[in-house]
């Protein structure tokens, strides 16, 4: 099945009134959008539409959990995934652009695909850190990983201090100076 079609809902023959719809959500909508984020998922989302005249308005519940790579160890990790949000579609001959909140639809159209809104709203969801439980990474990764000590600290926030420009010498400076010439002359 096609992956929008698998996230599209008809609305067209439906009268004014309010719908639920449930959908599930797998690796392939991640793999779809090449998801450098999310490695994979399993996630419900249940939507329900009130129809209108001239809009539809959705209202967007998504449970489940995604599989991430651990900022801590880099392996797989579990991420629960527990969203709500909402979604107006304006059915208009005017075309405006789709923000996340407010989506676009000709009247000629027969359904509204869901699918971007679905995969932004599981990426928008994410934690911003995704790690494992406490004693759940790779005890072999955090093994190679070394703790700078206080006194180490103090030391490179003091050589950082020291140092004038950061480790930029004058010469750096001519340097982009001539180059920013050399590009400024080249465009004229």
């Amino acid at each position: 099945m096609e992956l929008s079609k698998q996230y599209s809902v008809a609305y067209k023959g439906l009268k004014n009134s309010t719908y639920d719809f449930d959908f599930e959500v797998g690796d392939a909508l991640f793999a779809a959008y090449q998801s450098k984020d999310i490695l994979g998922g399993d996630c419900r989302v249940k939507a329900t539409m009130r129809k209108g005249e001239s809009q539809l308005e959705f209202d967007f519940l998504i449970e489940g959990e995604v599989t991430c790579e651990c900022d801590r160890c880099l392996e797989p990790c579990s991420v629960p995934i527990d969203y709500e949000g909402e979604l107006v579609v304006k059915i208009s001959d005017e075309e405006g652009e789709y923000d996340g909140e407010v989506m676009w639809v000709n009247p000629a159209d027969n359904e509204v695909d869901l699918t971007q809104y679905i995969y932004e709203s599981i990426v928008l969801s994410l934690p911003y850190q995704r790690v494992h439980p406490e004693g759940e990474c790779n005890p072999d990764m955090l093994a190679r990983f070394t703790i700078a000590t206080e006194k180490e600290i103090e030391a490179i926030e003091a050589r950082a201090e020291k140092s004038d420009n950061s480790g930029i010498s004058e010469g750096d400076f001519n340097k982009l100076a001539a180059l920013k010439a050399q590009l400024e002359g080249a465009e004229e």
